[in-house]
This record gives C-alpha cells, structure tokens and sequence, in this order.
C-alpha cells in the first residue's frame, strides 16, 4: 500500500481582494503527497470567523459552507484546525506537579538528548559502589565461573525489564514520574501506589548503601586514622549520619546544583574505571603473606607482621617470631584449637608460609585457580576451618545466593532515563536507546571486570573482602593504573554523588504518590516549600535512609533493596505481558522489539531472584505491598486510568459468561442472583432502604446483586434524573454494604418498564435468578390501581421467565445490618417450591443479624394424613440437607365457614365492583348493564340452592396454592357453571338494546362517544350503585377466603413473636375481575404478622442432598 506524506505550509497572500479570494486568505495550505509523489491540494477548516455560528453571518466563506452539515456539534466536537495544535504540543508535565510558570521554564529545558538525557544518567545510576568494593570479592568467594552466571542474571533481568519499560514508555507520551507513572497507568492505582512506595523505599535504602559504601572508602582505605571506635561498625553510624545530615542540607538548599553535579560524579566513575582496566594488563606487585596448609592457602593479615622477621614463624635461633607467637599462645577466652603448644609448633611446621605477589597480572596463571567456588561460613579461613593467629577470615556467610542479593543493586538504576521523561526532547526514541544501550556497557563492564579480576589477582587476595592482607588496602584501587588514588578519590566522589541523587529523587516521588491521593494519610507529603520542593517528603525520607545507615552494615542493606527494585521490575514486566496479551487498541508502542514472553521470563527471572536472595525478605516486601493494595482498595481508589487490569476483568469476564452460556449451573452451584425492583420517592432516593439491606443479608450466596428502578416519562428529557438516580441508588448501596451495579430504566410506562428490566437485566450466563421486591403497602387507600396493578404485573412477568421471587410485606420493619436479632425464623411449607424456603433461612443465619436464630418449619397436613410419619420424614431430609431446625406438623382441622369469612368476602367483592363502576364511563355504564344483565339471563341456580353452610373439607389449604389452575379452567372453558360459581348477581335488570354484549374486562382505555340515551344510562348506573347492597360472594371466592383465614389464624397463633415468617406466595389470577381479590387474600393471609417474606420459586430445585 503506498505511503502518504502530509505537508502542512501557509498559503500565498492573495493577489486581490475579492470576496472569494478573502474568504481563502487565512486557510492553511495541505499538500497531501503520495508513496509516488503525486500531490493534491485541500484546505482546512481554519478562519477568523470560526467561532461563531453559520448561519447567521451576513455572508457565508468557503470554510463555512463546507461545515455548515456540523454547525450545531461545534460547542461539543471542536474542529480538527482548532484542537490540532493541543495535540501535537501535548505537555510532558502533569497540571499538579508545577505552577504554571514551573511549568513553561520546565518545558523551555526539555531538549536533552538520548546521550545526556538517559545514557550518562543510567550509566551514573548503574556503576556504583559495589563495583569498586565487593565486586572482587564476589569473584574470590563464588569463583569465576559462578560469579560470571552470578552477574550475567541480573544483567539479564534488567535488560527484560527495559525492553518492558521501552514498549511502554513508548505507548504515548510519557509524563515526568518515570517507573511510579508506567505502572499506576498500566496496572491501576492500587498496584501503582503498592509499587510506588516500594520503589520509594528502595530508594531511599539505596542512599543509605550508597552512604555506608563512602564511609567504608574513606574510614577503612583513604583515612583509617580518623576511626573513632575499634568496632567497625560504631564508625559506620556515626560518619554516617553526619554524612546524611551533610546530604540532606545539600539537597534541601540547592537541588540545581545538585543536578549540575551530576557530570562530575560521572566522570569520576568513567575516569576510575578506565584506570582499573588499564591497570589489569599492566603488572603490579603488591606482596602478601601466604600460608600453605593441607586445607588450602590462607592469607595472613598484615598488621602483625614485623619487617624483621618477615612471613616466618620461627627465628633463626628457634624460638617463635611474633607471627609465631600469635598462633602458639592461648587465648584468655574462649576455646583454643591446640592442645599444647607443642602440637602448635607441629602445625606450624607442617605449613609452609612465604611472600607471594597478590596481583600477578593476567599472564600469571591464576585464571585457571579462581575457577572454583570457595565459600565459607563466617569466622572460618577455608571450608570447615576456623582461622587462628592472624589468618583472613570471613565476616559473614557466603553462597551463590546471599552474593547474589548483595551484587544485585548495583545493576539498579535503569530507570534514570524514564524519570526524566519530561525534560527529553523525544522521550519515546531516547528512552529505548539510551537505557538498552547504557545496559550493554555496563553488563560488558561487570561481566569482563569478573574474568579480568579472577585472571589478575590470586583467589586468597580476592576473598580479602577489606585488604588485610596487604595491609588494609582496596584491592580495586591497587589494580588500577597509575596510582591507587584515583581510584579512591573517584570511587568516594562518585558513591557521594549517587546517595546525593538517591536523596533528590526520593522525595519528589513520594510526593508524586501524595498528590495522587492513593494513600490518605500520606496526603500529608504532597505539600511542598515556597518553591515547589518536597520538604516534608525530604525530612521522612532522611529518617528512613537513617534508619539503613545504623544497620552499619552494606552486606545486610542491599538485600532489602534488592527485594525491592526486584518488585518494582516485576511489576513492570507484568505491566508490559498484560497488555500485550490483551491486545487493547491503545496498546501500539513505538518500540517494537518486545513480546510477552519476553516480559513474562523478566517477571520470572525477579520473582526467582527475589526468593534465591532471600526468601524471609521477599515475603516481608511481598506483605508491604499487599498490605498497600488491599488499603487503597479498601479505601475506595477513585482513579480511573484505563489499566492493563480492566482490561483484564473485562477478559476474563467474557471468558466467564461465554464459559457460563454453556448451559443452566448444576443444583448444587445454584446460588441466589439477586435483581432488587426499588421503587423512587420524589426525590429520586429509594424508598424502601431496608429493601438493599435485606439483598445485603442474603449475600451468603455470594451471588450477582442488581438494584433496577424505573422512571416514567421520555428518555430524552428524563437523562439527568435518571443519572441522579443512579447515583442516588450507588450512595445507599455503598451505606448498606450491597456490592452489586445498579440501573436505571426510563420508560413511559412503569409497568413495561419493570417487564423489561426482569427480562433484559443481567448479561448472557450471568443473570439473575431471584427477583426481591417490596408488597404495596398502600394499595387499599389509593384509589388508583396502579401500585397493586404494577405489582401483580410484575409477578406475573417474573413467573413467565422462571424466576424465583421473594415479596417483604412490611419491609419498613425489617432488620438494618446493626441490629442484632436473637429468636426464629419461621418457614411455613405449605407447597414445594424447590427448596427455596429452606435455602433462604441457611442464607440470613450466615449474616451477623440472623445468626443467633434458630430456625422451625412447619408443614400443613390434613385429617388423613399421617402426621407422624410426615414428621419423621421431614427430619430424615433435613438430615440430609445438613440443616438444622425443629420441625412442627399442624394439622388443619375441618371447620365450618365462619361468618366472618362470609361477610370478608362480601366486603372485598362489593369494593371491587364500587370501584370499577366509578370508573366507568356513560357508554360503559350500557354495556356493562348488558353484560350484567346477559350474565344474569344464562346463569344457573346451583348456586343459589347451595348451602353456605358446607363443610371445609371439601377445599383444602392448599386450595391457595391452586388458584391459578382454577382460574385458568374457568377462562378456559367458560361453562355455565363456572359462569354461574364466578359471581351470580341477584338483581333485575331490563334488557337494553343499543349496545352489543361486551365482558366486565374490556380496556377501559377505550374512546367513548355521548349518545342519545343519557337518561337511561344514568338510571341503569343508579340501578348498579343500588345493587351493590344486594351482591352475593361467589362460592371460590369465599373458599379462598376460608382457606386465608384460617392459615392466618394458625400462622398467627404460632409465629406471633417470630423475627421472620418465610411462607410459599400463591401464583396470581389469570382473570383480571380476581386480581384486586387476590391482593386481598394475601392481605388476610399475612394479617397480624410483623416481618414477612412471601416467597415463590422459579420451578427449578436449588437445593440437594447429594455433594
């Protein structure tokens, strides 16, 4: 595909002043050029007159007519000609960072280059004071072979680290904040502040080695004579801190100073390590003693070693030189490893002891000596001997692994580059280049500076970890050409300079994390001086550095940094796997050298090292940052920055529903996937919180918990208040501790709305299961039928999709999440339902509130049943359940229907028919007389005969159950006795000819037109109002109302003082006359009773007995 190159030029000034050519005068001039060269002429969308609308110029220029299709998105879409410019001149500076002149004096600088913007940098950070006193060291302990796998694993772990940090420093611009900034975009804030204050802390410990590094070089090599104490260690602390006292001044009064420092530290690095490779192919002689025994050489310490007597143990005469005399004579404490001096001087004649030249060069034949390993534990000269006299021994422990934690920060410092991102010309092509490049010249320098030091020096020399030997001297220092002091000089400048860097860094980042406010209390540290410096960061990160300056111990500092850095680079190869693997569309780095392999083997590699190290020290680093992350998260992190870890939920999601629409779960992983219908008050709050916090208590199941509210009205004008709902439903949500999503559904009609929202709520496999909902309290004293309407719409919906559905009547009295109850749970089994009762108590006993009750279950049997038997089954499958309850048969007797039933019914019915006939208007008064009268006409006088006296027997409790079949026979199959047994009307009635036959539920909604008969109209309805006196209850309605009422009376005699009463909801009519009955029936049903949850399942089983 051919290449296209855009050239942006001013245009010519016009030659005229028409209209036309006034109009083209300010465009600026595109030439769009192709892979060929062919070009082609277009203008922007640039003029004087932009701002302001089209159409109501006087005259309309080119521009404006060929954008006149986008005049109204304008104050929304800026055009490309206007918003151009802010893209290309993209500040590198966060807004929080600076004020607004820092910021323009910072941008002015931004002109470093890859050299010395991130090259000499990382190369200043990388070659430090490990490789001028512990690197030769390492090479005598481990040996050549292992000291060069030693080094080449850490270099090859930085080196996969920034190819990580490369692709994503390159993955757009990269503001000032270096490491902390790439990975708290990358993998979200509560991993960014976890790692943020990890690589603060390894930087803060890293001036403290940097600083017991320099005192080691000037109190023990360049100035022993100002040891104040004889323990070492005393000198440490004290030089030390005065050292840190020193710095901090330095870094508090002038950091620009500092930072022109930075070359001089530099070139003292670069000049002492030329002088050491110069040194190792020049000769030196550098004499020490050499002692010769069965076990090995051992190098004798030079302090006690008189010029007379030279490296004998014995004088001419016989008797014992002072070298002598110190293995011969016994020590005052402790155990002395000869019997007698006698079996002394037989060792000492068994060894041979002589002057030998500690660096021979590269020609003297040691290479292949210092191939091995020799490791040794403390106190002892060779393996598995301890030193006497004044042999060199080992301070502490050696193995592959502790050399390994103490060489590794001195391969740190790759970051130099990415920190100074803001002030880089073209951050994204230096950052690559000059980190992967000083990365290469400094693992060439440690891994040739490993073969040249085992080539030159001899293996008991290199062990010498403080130069005893050849009388307290720096090893590399007496390598190096011309003279020991360069090295010295250069070594303590340029360790200085580093902990004077460690210490101007450090605190700027830990006010970089304080300003993000990740972490609350560390909001204290985002204050800074007058001028922007972060003082109150400088003074903590001074007593932290203090605190690895009185470990007074370099050996034991580094492991922690190393730990830590090792967790900074972890996560930046993990940072740079995820999103590639996830492939997002804003994942395009510049840098195209990187895979995830790649990053994956660096995350490895750190995560092996870490626990190679020092397994104790990881987890420590390991619990500090989980601690940080699990009290962001705990916090609420309200950042949102588009990380890898999104990304990744959102992945495995997907994973998850497509792996969950493979088919319905299994029985025993079926859990309550809660969808709570809340109704809004006016003010757009939920009406009923206890609603939340009930779905809260359930929350045992560990389940989906959606919270839906339906708005009435037109979506265009309902935006803003269906969002202030939303948030409204987010706030008291949080308050009850339900963590699930919430949403907000407009629709004009608040009963399709509900629909909607049981049938498209939840996402493929992911959907809800449970529907909770509150019952209409007030739906007896409106008028208006569409709360209960809703409300039998809704369950009608929420049974044809297969829902199971719990109803909480009197939902105001129910328990907050303070409240501690203590009694039953009550479950009246009145019908299986798949095991939804029983589920439901286990469920609430797992939350605090319902702990401490127990629960009972009580089954209704009838007179031929066995009760007995039906007992002891019940405990033989709650046995089985592994639930816990006391089981209680009651058997309903048989009872005549009382009068208070009868006259109930007649209550409900007359109510029923009052309303319904005020709503009617003058032609639905005629047709509903017709209908009334038609109904009369065809109706038998079974009913009538029947006496109201027959026994209960004939309709058993769970006649309640199977309303919903009766009603659906009745609609089904309308014979005149259903006709008859569904509401008989002993009124006369004229029949009317002037309006066809219509049934009692025809759609109210219908238009009506004034005809001629008003007055008969108005007599017939009088006649109707006057009737209602006379109406008699249908005989299934008064059966209902038997079978309510007495459920109600045992209920009530029984669970009176329960804390909750679970019992089975009956399905709602099919006929729209019974639906204002069947409210009543529940009404009666839960009468006398102070918390209920009424509760019908989705026709599966939830529960098993198997596992």
């Amino acid at each position: 595909m051919a290449s296209v190159r855009f050239t942006v030029s001013k245009a010519e000034e016009p030659a005229g002043d028409t209209d036309e050519e006034l109009a083209n005068e300010d465009l600026a001039h595109i030439v769009i050029a192709d892979g060929e060269g062919r070009t082609s002429n277009k203008y922007d969308g640039a003029s004087k007159g932009e701002t302001q609308p089209f159409m109501r110029q006087p005259s309309v220029g080119l521009h404006e007519r060929n954008l006149a299709l986008y005049e109204e998105e304008m104050d929304r879409r800026p055009k490309i000609s206007n918003i151009i410019n802010s893209f290309v001149n993209y500040e590198n500076i966060p807004q929080h960072t600076q004020e607004e002149e820092e910021r323009a004096a910072k941008k002015s600088q931004a002109q470093m280059g890859t050299l010395m913007g991130v090259y000499l940098p990382c190369l200043q950070n990388i070659l430090g004071v490990i490789l001028f006193i512990r690197l030769s060291w390492i090479v005598g302990a481990a040996g050549t072979l292992q000291s060069f796998f030693l080094v080449l694993i850490p270099c090859c772990t930085t080196l996969l680290t920034a190819i990580s940090m490369s692709a994503i420093a390159t993955n757009g611009v990269v503001p000032a904040g270096g490491s902390y900034f790439m990975i708290s975009r990358a993998l979200g804030p509560e991993f960014g502040g976890a790692v943020g204050v990890l690589f603060y802390l390894g930087t803060t410990f890293a001036s403290a080695m940097y600083i017991l590094g320099a005192i080691e070089i000037l109190v023990v090599y360049i100035a022993p004579q100002i040891s104040l104490f004889e323990d070492m260690t005393n000198n440490f602390r004290v030089y030390g801190t005065a050292v840190l006292i020193i710095l901090l001044l330095l870094v508090f009064v002038g950091v620009k100073y500092v930072n022109k420092c930075a070359l001089l530290f530099l070139g003292c690095v670069l000049i002492s390590i030329g002088c050491i490779y110069i040194g190792f192919f020049i000769p030196t002689t550098v004499n020490y003693c050499n002692q010769e025994t069965l076990e090995g050489d051992i190098a004798l310490m030079a302090d006690r070693i008189t010029t007379d007597s030279g490296c004998s143990f014995e004088e001419p005469d016989g008797s014992l030189t002072p070298l002598g005399e110190l293995f011969c004579t016994p020590p005052e404490e402790g155990t002395w490893r000869f019997l007698s001096v006698d079996s002394c001087l037989e060792y000492l004649n068994s060894s041979v002891v002589g002057q030998e030249n500690a660096i021979p060069g590269i020609l003297g034949g040691v290479f292949t000596e210092n191939v091995g390993s020799q490791y040794r534990d403390a106190g002892e000269t060779v393996k598995g001997e301890k030193a006497i006299g004044n042999q060199v021994f080992a301070d502490i422990e050696t193995s592959f692994t502790i050399l390994l934690a103490i060489f590794f920060p001195s391969v740190t410092g790759i970051m130099a580059g990415s920190n100074r991102s803001g002030d880089l010309k073209d951050a994204q092509n230096s950052i690559p280049k000059g980190t992967i490049g000083a990365i290469l010249t400094t693992s060439f320098i440690y891994l040739s500076s490993v073969v040249l030091f085992g080539s030159t020096v001899t293996g008991v020399v290199l062990r010498d970890k403080f130069g005893d030997s050849i009388g307290g001297r720096l090893i590399a220092a007496e390598v190096a050409f011309p003279t020991e002091w360069v090295v010295l000089i250069g070594s303590f400048l340029s360790t200085v300079g580093a902990g004077l860097q460690s210490l101007t860094g450090a605190p700027r980042l830990l006010q970089a994390i304080a300003k993000d406010n990740l972490i609350p209390f560390l909001s204290v540290f985002a204050r800074g001086s007058a001028t922007g410096e972060p003082t109150t960061a400088l003074i903590l990160t001074g007593f932290i550095s203090w605190i690895g300056i009185l470990i007074a111990s370099l050996d034991s500092v580094a492991p922690i940094i190393t730990m830590f850095f090792l967790m900074c680079y972890m996560f930046v190869n993990l940072a740079c796997a995820l999103q590639t693997l996830l492939n997002a569309p804003n994942w395009r780095p510049r840098f195209k050298y990187y895979h995830w392999i790649l990053s994956f083997l660096g995350m490895l590699l750190c995560v092996a090292i870490m626990f190679i190290s020092s397994w104790y020290y990881a987890l420590v680093a390991m619990a500090i940052a989980a601690g940080i992350y699990k009290y962001i998260e705990y916090q609420g992190a309200e950042k949102e920055w588009g990380d890898g870890l999104r990304g990744l939920s959102l992945q495995a999601a997907r994973f998850s529903l497509l792996k969950l629409e493979e088919g319905p779960p299994h029985t025993k992983n079926w859990r309550p996937q809660i969808l709570v219908l809340c109704k809004l008050n006016d003010d757009l709050t939920p009406q009923f919180h206890q609603l939340l916090t009930f779905a809260s208590q359930l929350k045992a199941g560990k389940g989906l918990t959606i919270v839906a509210s339906v708005l009435e009205g037109n979506y265009n004008e309902k935006i803003a208040d269906a969002q202030a709902a939303q948030q409204s439903l987010k706030k008291v949500m949080k308050e009850e501790k339900v963590k699930g999503f919430s949403q907000v559904l407009v629709a004009q009609n608040r009963i399709d709305g509900l629909s909607s929202c049981v049938q498209m709520g939840g996402l493929g496999g992911l959907k809800h299961n449970t529907v909770v909902l509150a019952w209409p309290h007030e739906w007896r004293q409106s008028t208006d039928d569409k709360s209960w309407r809703a409300f039998l719409e809704t369950v009608r919906t929420i049974s044809a999709s297969q829902n199971a559905l719990l109803v909480a009547k009197n939902v105001m009295l129910f328990p907050s999440n303070n409240d501690k109850y203590e009694g039953t749970i009550d479950i009246w089994w009145i019908v299986h339902d798949g095991g939804m009762l029983m589920l439901l108590p286990f469920l609430l006993r797992q939350h605090k509130v319902w702990r401490n009750c127990k629960m009972r279950i009580f089954t209704v049997a009838q007179m031929e049943d066995n009760s007995v038997q039906i007992k002891k089954d019940l405990k033989t499958f709650l046995y089985h359940l592994r639930l816990e309850a006391n089981i209680e048969v009651v058997e309903l007797s048989d009872v005549d229907i009382s009068a208070y039933t009868y006259e109930r019914t007649m209550r409900m019915e007359q109510r029923t028919e009052m309303l319904r006939q005020m709503k009617l208007t003058k032609k639905e008064s005629l047709r509903e007389a017709q209908a009334l009268f038609d109904h009369h006409h065809h109706s038998s006088p079974s009913f009538q005969r029947a006496s109201l006296n027959r026994q209960a027997s004939e309709v058993s409790a769970f006649d309640l159950a199977v309303m919903e079949e009766d009603d659906s026979a009745a609609t089904a199959k309308p014979s005149l006795d259903s006709i008859d047994e569904d509401g008989p009307v002993n009124h006369t009635q004229e029949k009317t000819d002037n309006g066809p036959q219509v049934t009692p539920i025809e759609e109210e909604e219908e238009t009506t037109k004034e005809e001629n008969g008003n007055g008969q109209t108005r007599q017939q309805k009088s006649e109707q109002f006057q009737n209602l006196m006379n109406l008699q209850p249908s005989q299934s309605n008064v059966m209902r109302m038997h079978t309510a009422v007495r459920l109600n009376e045992i209920i009530v005699e029984r669970s009176h003082e329960a804390k909750l009463v679970i019992l089975n909801l009956p399905g709602p009519p099919k006929m729209a006359k019974a639906e204002q009955h069947y409210m009543e029936y529940l009404e009666v049903l839960t009468e006398g009773l102070e918390r209920v949850l009424m509760v019908r399942g989705g026709g599966r089983e939830v529960i098993t007995i198997y596992s």
